[in-house]
């Protein structure tokens, strides 16, 4: 995993090789670090990824609802073809694709 800040306004997670139970949790821990200046935008780059479990997509997931609490869009970039395959059989694409709730609101839990 690397960081780039360079655009507060869209900080940068790259991930790389296994998003797995035994190495979420670092970037759950970075996504969790950088909600609290509540950007517009995050972005989760996965170019680099190689592999991903049921507990790299519920980070991906926790980025989402974290996000939508503090009105930031997570955006995800470079998504595999295996990835996009996973976001799409599990609902996580439309899950993503859902607006910010209007301002003033928090959102609700699914």
């Amino acid at each position: 995993m690397s960081v780039d800040r360079s655009d507060p306004a869209a900080p940068l997670i790259r991930v790389a090789g296994e998003l797995a139970y035994t190495t979420a949790t670092p970037l759950r821990v970075e996504i969790d670090e950088m909600l609290t200046d509540a950007p517009p935008a995050l972005v989760l780059d996965f170019a680099d990824l190689a592999f991903i479990d049921s507990t790299g997509l519920a980070v991906i997931v926790h980025a989402w609802r974290e996000g939508q609490q503090v009105g930031t869009v997570v955006h995800l970039r470079a998504v595999p073809r295996f990835l996009e395959t996973i976001l799409d059989m599990t609902g996580v694409t439309g899950l993503l694709a859902r607006p910010l709730p209007a301002s003033g609101q928090h959102a609700t839990t699914a």
